[in-house]
């Protein structure tokens, strides 16, 4: 019964899931379901849920986690302030005369909202509304053109300020603490966010810069896919760099201001999503886009999204104290310290800490194919704090796992045919793109992710050098 319960209890919350059932309430459901039939059996100690009022009041008064509507406030505000509009349109003129401009633009539009929402979906609805048109118009073949959309989409999880960093950061640090304590260290080291937006700074700029080396190839090879780039209208120099100035400064001032605060120590990331808060607001009347409707608009689009947030950090809080009083912890512990024992002597794993290869790989792939039915929040607040604190007792960075569970995540939420990236693309193409063509199209994209996990496994300075140095 040990070992069956909390497996039959996983089990259960993904067929809910999968029947459609809100996430919130599937994984609070199905747990204190389980949790009366252990209480019947006498196989469950009542003793967990009692712990569960200082879990959620610990999440409520948690001063991390309210950089997430803060951040969430900051994209929304930026959405409807027309940013992304003027970015593309002035990078497509900038690399209008580049085969494969457009697709380099979109890239780059990508990152910059990226860097600015930190929100993936947002970001993918918006690149698809402004720019597929625009490229299929253009003579882009659709599989081109969608693969680079969902692709430059779903940097916002990996380039900071990234929500997933933000929640990945809170449940880490934990984690991480809970691990030294293990290990018998008693006054442990700490983990930030600002930890893991710096560590994800490099990994971001390669995947940015793999994503335009692609389109490059490409447009050079097959120009069935990418088309020769039309004559447009030469304009002025003067007037184009005037142009791009206005597009791009206002956008790069906020993304500096963010993460420069936080970088330079003046502000933590709560403070930080503050500042990125109101200066999308400033940014927002500059532009003339702001009005009383517009911020009612975007305040209730702000709560709606935060609550369902917080909704399921409660609903995985629940969760894990069923899953933990069912030994499911101890249950997951003991097969991956069996992996370790029994890991074969492979270059990685020699890379890695003595028997920690194992366990990552299998980690990553079950991780991987929950991003199928699972959002990264139920992710981050359900399976990370189970199986963090068993790899972190094995030696390995704290920040270089947050980052490869990011880039984990976001590669499944590339893939086909349950990706997430691509039900968002699918619900704003027009019916001339297929859903194979979208398929087709993010297929190179995920190769190049999975090539830069493999790098980042094999060279994990790529996540941790650069925290090294910025905080000595």
């Amino acid at each position: 019964m040990d070992v069956i319960m909390p497996l039959l209890l996983f089990a259960a919350v993904c067929v809910v899931l999968l029947i459609g059932y809100p996430v919130a309430l599937s994984l609070a459901g199905t747990a204190l379901a389980f949790a009366a039939v252990g209480l019947l059996t006498d196989s469950f100690d009542a003793a967990f849920l009692y712990a569960l009022p200082n879990r959620i009041y610990g999440i409520m008064t948690n001063q991390t986690l309210i950089a997430v509507p803060l951040f969430v406030f900051m994209g929304i505000m930026l959405e409807r302030s027309r940013v992304a509009e003027e970015l593309l349109s002035t990078m497509a003129d900038l690399f209008g005369r580049l085969r494969g401009g457009l697709g380099i633009s979109v890239i780059l539009v990508g990152m910059l909202l990226a860097a600015s929402t930190g929100i993936v979906g947002a970001t993918v609805v918006t690149m698809g509304l402004l720019s597929l048109p625009t490229m299929l118009k253009r003579g882009y073949h659709p599989s081109i053109a969608t693969g680079i959309i969902c692709a430059s989409g779903t940097l916002g999880q990996i380039i900071p300020p990234s929500i997933i960093l933000i929640l990945l950061g809170d449940v880490l640090s934990a984690a991480y603490q809970q691990a030294q304590l293990n290990m018998g260290i008693f006054a442990p080291e700490t983990l930030s966010v600002g930890d893991l937006f710096i560590g994800a700074l490099l990994p971001g700029i390669l995947l940015v810069l793999c994503y335009i080396l692609y389109v490059l190839i490409i447009g050079l090879l097959r120009h069935d896919l990418i088309p020769e780039t039309n004559p447009v209208q030469t304009i002025h120099n003067d007037s184009m760099v005037m142009r791009s100035i206005k597009a791009l400064i206002p956008p790069l001032l906020l993304i500096f201001a963010v993460l420069g605060s936080i970088l330079s120590g003046a502000a933590t990331p709560t403070e930080a999503a503050a500042v990125g808060a109101m200066g999308a607001i400033i940014l927002a009347v500059s532009k003339k886009e702001l009005n009383m409707s517009v911020l009612k608009e975007v305040i209730y689009n702000t709560t709606q999204v935060t609550s369902m947030i917080f909704f399921i950090f409660i609903g995985a809080a629940i969760f894990s104290l069923v899953f933990r009083g069912f030994g499911g912890d101890e249950v997951i512990e003991q097969f991956l310290l069996d992996i370790a024992r029994n890991e074969s002597d492979s270059l990685l794993a020699q890379i890695l800490p003595e028997g920690a290869f194992g366990p990552v790989l299998i980690v990553m792939l079950v991780m991987f194919l929950l991003g199928f039915i699972l959002d990264f929040i139920e992710i981050t607040f359900v399976v990370v704090p189970i199986i963090a604190p068993i790899l972190l007792t094995m030696g390995i960075d704290p920040i270089w796992l947050g980052i490869m569970i990011a880039i984990n995540l976001q590669t499944s939420f590339l893939t086909p045919p349950f990706g997430f990236a691509l039900f968002y693309l699918r619900g704003v193409a027009p019916s001339s793109v297929k859903t194979i063509d979208i398929y087709k199209g993010i297929i190179p994209f995920i190769m190049i992710q999975l090539l830069m996990l493999a790098a980042l496994a094999y060279w994990p300075q790529l996540a941790t050098w650069l925290p090294k140095e910025v905080f000595n």
